[in-house]
């Protein structure tokens, strides 16, 4: 069976939001995931916030009740009967988000075994079929078929399959035998 190894934040869940939410009430401001093609939020944040920034990352709370990438549950469970599925999320960049991350699959995708999780550091590692991934980093390294997975700060990168939505990662896998 074939395996497809699905990057967490920004895929199946929208940390972008999040983020953006707790910065705008924070600071009064009114950044759109708009304002940020082609960049992250760290790019267009000043100095003197990224203490700031990187704090509301690091709230217990910040991936517990992250909202779901529209119809991610429903093509990543009818995915997960003809393919190997894995989550593969760069949780030790945050250490704290390990327990969240966890809950919220478990909340989210109970179809999807614990033990078909990766919480790692460097994606370099992981070996599978496909990559489902909204990072160029972590496709640049990966053995198999990278996807990328449009999100704000991606859309100026070129020389990958981009996937749009979960509806095209649907029809993307559609001809693909397990």
């Amino acid at each position: 069976m074939k395996r497809i190894c699905v990057d967490m934040d920004e895929v199946m869940a929208d940390t972008l939001a999040e983020h953006l939410r707790r910065y705008n009430e924070a600071f009064e401001e009114e950044v759109t995931p708009h304002d940020l093609v082609g960049k992250g939020l760290w790019e267009v944040t000043p100095a003197d916030r990224q203490a700031q920034l990187r704090a509301f990352l690091d709230a217990e709370d910040f991936f517990e009740d992250l909202a779901l990438m529209p119809d991610s549950q429903q093509v990543l469970k009818d995915l997960s009967s003809r393919f190997e599925i894995f989550i593969a999320t760069q949780a030790m960049v945050v250490p704290n988000s390990l327990g969240p991350k966890y809950r919220w699959l478990q909340r989210h995708f109970p179809f999807i075994p614990p033990t078909h999780y990766v919480f790692c550091g460097n994606k370099s590692i992981l070996r599978a079929d496909f990559l489902i991934d909204d990072q160029p980093r972590n496709l640049q390294h990966f053995e198999g078929k990278g996807l990328l997975y449009t999100a704000p700060h991606n859309l100026t990168v070129t020389g990958y399959t981009r996937i749009d939505n979960w509806q095209q990662v649907a029809e993307y896998f559609t001809t693909i035998q397990g």
